[in-house]
């Protein structure tokens, strides 16, 4: 007699949904979601994607609002331009995000993931909503899939490929225009890939890239690519707020039967919930799972059998899992919340005290190698200096250098030094000071750079005269 192979409870947890237990993946058909919260998440995508789509064009300061041009080392946040000199900067701005992250995390779960994460809204709300238009809903793209290929599936893959390969496409664009700017790429464009073989190249490997995300590699990138799902289990913990399904007013689950007085828990076990998971999970199974990404459609999909049923909705809803079990109403200022809430405030004001003082340019002085100093008639001494400076704003700066500590005079060789916007200057001078005024060998000499007035920055450097 056959005997039943028995499933563990927590079988789940041994491979994540996607991948059965020989390590092949499972494709997944989420059922086309709908309802409330689904309709807020679309309305927020359709905000979000107007903003990323309008970004490379919103200019401040004659700057982009946004640009990480990793290869000529230009970052422009907000339309302040960063240079390499900066990262210091660039780092303490990552840590803060990182902790801002982690403390978001920490209260609300992975509402970001479902809601906000570009990933999310590309696929759920752009790619997959395409396909629910051209092949229909999961029940109709299974049946496609095993279907042989014959005129209806080629002209529906067909017609699906070409409008995510356009889609794909269009982000590289985008992609592009926040790397190297929207001008850049418009160069790109309207010059054409023969000046401009590398843009082109890298508009075709990004579409290829984006294609194969959308349209392959899907939810994996959640589950298996993407860090902060990883860490996710490290920053909740039971005082998170998380998609949970209430397994007290649930469970024990049992179908629905008609004229019968109902025992059992709410559930009815429709599998709706699992149905409409564009990750393929059951949450009942655990509101702790590596693969949810908080997207709410299984709440949706709850609530309306529950109406249906004529049970109060919020069998699964954003709760606690400490309320869960408790009872207790959940509370934001838990000890950990104000220990990450105290260090994120501590990160911001250093941030923002070194964003109000770091100066809009950035000088580097050096003695010419090579070079003694030299003796004037009036027995003053010379000695030849290069100076390097980075503009770090939009507009060109004529500039003056001044002694900041001793008497004495600035001659720079050759034109007028000029600052271009967002570039460098390079040049030569002379620093005459009188030798009375000389403590050492190498004295410490301070040099102000200026635009009219307005003192730019200052820089310390050693003026080498004859021995005391």
């Amino acid at each position: 007699m056959a005997s039943k192979i028995q499933t563990a409870p927590d079988e789940f947890r041994d491979h994540i949904s996607t991948v059965d237990e020989e390590g092949k993946r499972l494709w997944v058909y989420p059922r086309k979601p709908k309802g409330k919260l689904y309709n807020y998440r679309k309305y927020v995508s359709y905000l979000l994607l107007a903003i990323l789509f309008a970004g490379p064009f919103i200019k401040i300061n004659g700057l982009p609002l946004l640009m990480l041009n990793v290869v000529e080392r230009k970052f422009v946040i907000f339309g302040v331009l960063f240079w390499p000199q900066d990262f210091f900067l660039l780092v303490l701005a990552f840590l803060t995000l990182v902790v801002f992250i982690i403390l978001f995390t920490v209260v609300y779960g992975r509402i970001f993931c479902g809601w906000i994460c570009p990933q999310t809204i590309f696929l759920e709300m752009v790619f997959r909503r395409i396909e629910y238009a051209i092949e229909g809903d999961y029940n109709k793209q299974k049946a496609l899939d095993k279907m042989p290929w014959n005129t209806e599936k080629i002209l529906k893959k067909g017609s699906k490929i070409t409008i995510f390969l356009l889609i794909s496409f269009l982000i590289s664009n985008l992609f592009l225009a926040y790397i190297i700017g929207i001008d850049e790429l418009q160069k790109i464009i309207s010059e054409g890939p023969v000046e401009h073989k590398a843009g082109f190249v890298a508009l075709l490997l990004f579409t290829g890239a984006f294609f194969w995300v959308f349209s392959w590699f899907r939810e994996q990138v959640c589950t298996i690519v993407c860090p902060y799902g990883r860490l996710q289990g490290v920053m909740q913990d039971k005082k998170t707020v998380v998609v949970a399904y209430d397994y007290n007013r649930g469970e024990p689950r049992a179908k629905l039967r008609k004229n019968q007085e109902r025992t059992e828990g709410d559930c009815i076990d429709c599998y709706q919930c699992v149905q409409v998971c564009p990750t393929g999970i059951d949450i009942r199974n655990s509101a702790q799972q590596l693969e949810c990404i908080n997207c709410t459609a299984c709440i949706d999909a709850c609530n309306d059998i529950m109406r249906m049923i004529e049970k109060p909705e919020g069998l699964i809803r954003y709760e606690s899992e400490q309320a869960l079990e408790t009872g207790k109403k959940w509370t934001f200022f838990t000890p950990r919340v104000m220990g990450y809430t105290a260090v994120l405030v501590i990160l911001l004001t250093a941030l923002t005290a070194l964003l109000i003082t770091r100066d809009e340019a950035e000088a580097t002085i050096l003695r010419t190698p090579g070079q003694l100093y030299q003796k004037t008639a009036q027995g003053h001494i010379k000695n030849l200096y290069n100076i390097s400076v980075i503009n770090k704003t939009n507009h060109d700066m004529p500039l003056t250098l001044k002694l900041m500590d001793k008497e004495g005079k600035i001659k720079v060789i050759g034109n007028e030094l000029i600052l271009p916007a967002q570039g460098i200057a390079e040049g030569v001078f002379f620093t005459e000071i009188a030798k009375e005024q000389l403590t050492s060998m190498n004295s410490e000499i301070e040099i102000g750079v200026f635009h009219g007035d307005e003192l730019i920055t200052t820089t310390e450097t050693k003026f080498l005269g004859p021995a005391k």
